[in-house]
């Protein structure tokens, strides 16, 4: 791709060598996050194929680094690839909104409106009655996919804005009630990551 002479100048020794090294350490630990969330949800099926990319990427930066032990240059763009690649990870697996949560709903006030508006929206929902400490209270139990909290919470402030509610992770499911297909392609996830990339 690059001639020996040109190889041998100082601007592919200290802008397009460490250039190159950035952009793999980035990639390499791009994919190694995604790697570690998606085996955090359960997702195992893309997983081998990830760690394929992420070692050979990760060959191709470190033998480069190893070749220039003399250019400072290259270690600071590999140690910024390292953070950037976490950064970018990080808000790649937030588009992709994989998984499921739990929302936990408590509320003193009467809860059947935001009951209708959830079940009408195709979520599933348990009511319990509970003891709060100014006196009886509804807690609800709604199961929804990351994609969704924030429809989910867009209808409490809309139905019982004074509502107490909490948000927290869960691996799997047996059975649910969910909007949407049941079974949705996997390529909702990539639309998810680049939103502006089908039709409008």
């Amino acid at each position: 791709m690059f001639s020996d002479a040109f190889m041998q100048t100082d601007v592919f020794n200290w802008v397009i060598l460490p250039l190159l090294i950035f952009l793999a350490r980035m990639s390499d630990v791009t994919l190694a996050t995604l790697r570690n969330i998606f085996l955090s949800k359960s997702i195992r099926y893309i997983v081998p194929f990830i760690g394929f990319g992420e070692v050979m990427i990760w060959l191709i930066a470190i033998s480069q680094i190893m070749k220039n032990l003399h250019n400072p240059a290259c270690f600071i763009a590999y140690a910024s690839g390292y953070s950037m690649g976490i950064f970018v990870g990080i808000k790649i697996e937030e588009r992709l909104a994989l998984g499921l949560q739990i929302m936990r709903v408590i509320t003193a006030a009467n809860p059947d409106k935001l009951i209708s508006a959830l079940v009408q929206n195709n979520f599933g929902v348990t009511t319990m009655d509970g003891q709060g400490s100014k006196g009886p209270v509804k807690i609800l139990l709604v199961v929804v996919k990351r994609k969704d909290i924030a429809l989910v919470k867009n209808l409490i402030e809309e139905t019982n804005p004074h509502s107490f509610y909490s948000v927290e992770d869960i691996r799997n499911v047996s059975h649910g009630v969910f909007p949407g297909k049941n079974n949705s392609s996997r390529l909702d996830y990539l639309k998810r990551v680049f939103p502006y990339g089908g039709n409008h």
